[in-house]
C-alpha cells in the first residue's frame, strides 16, 4: 500500500516572515483537526489494534510517520515565519490560543468506526489547507501545502480500502 506522494518534499522556505500566515499554519500543525491530532490518534489506533487487526495497525503506523514528517516540516515553516512552533493554535471562537491537548482524539475501537472517522479528518484537514492556500500568498507554503494535500488523499484512499475489507460481506 502507498502513505505518502512519491514527490520529494519541498524544502522549508518562506518568501518572508508573516506572523499571520504562521498563526493560520499553527492550526494545520497542532489545532484540533491537525497533524499533531492526526499522529496521536493513528499512533493510539496503531497500539490498540496490533494484534487483531494487524494489517490496519501497520497502516497506521506508516501513515502516522507521513504525518511526522508533515508537523516537522510545518513547524520548521511556522519558525521561518516568525513565531515558535508551539503545539497550540488560535481558538475558533476567541482571539486566544488554546494548547493542543487528547481531548481532541477519537478513542473509539471498533475498526469500522476508526476508519470512517479517519477518513473524515483527513478530509477536514484537506478543506483547511486548502482555504489557507486562497489565504496564504507564498509560492513556497502553497508547494507545501499542495504536496501535504496529496498526502491526505493518499491516505484517504488507504483508509477506503481498509475499511472494504473490514465491513462485512452481505
Amino acid at each position: 500500500m502507498k502513505y505518502a506522494f512519491e514527490k520529494e518534499y519541498p524544502s522549508p522556505k518562506v518568501e518572508s516572515k508573516n506572523i499571520y500566515y504562521a498563526s493560520l499554519l499553527l492550526t494545520d500543525y497542532a489545532g484540533m483537526h491537525s497533524e499533531l491530532t492526526a499522529i496521536t490518534e493513528y499512533s493510539f489506533q496503531n497500539f490498540n489494534c496490533f494484534k487483531k487487526y494487524p494489517e490496519f495497525a501497520n497502516a497506521m503506523e506508516q501513515i502516522a510517520k507521513v504525518e511526522m514528517k508533515h508537523l516537522e516540516l510545518l513547524g520548521k515553516t511556522i519558525h521561518l515565519l516568525g513565531l515558535s512552533p508551539k503545539f497550540k493554535a488560535k481558538n475558533p471562537s476567541s482571539f486566544y490560543y488554546q494548547y493542543w491537548n487528547s481531548s481532541y482524539l477519537n478513542y473509539d475501537n471498533f475498526i469500522i468506526t476508526m476508519l470512517r472517522h479517519n477518513i473524515w479528518e483527513e478530509q477536514i484537514a484537506i478543506r483547511n489547507y486548502r482555504y489557507h492556500l486562497t489565504l496564504i500568498q507564498d509560492k513556497y507554503i502553497q508547494d507545501l501545502l499542495n504536496h501535504i494535500i496529496e498526502d491526505e488523499l493518499i491516505h484517504i484512499n488507504c483508509f477506503q480500502e481498509l475499511l472494504k475489507k473490514y465491513i462485512p460481506k452481505s
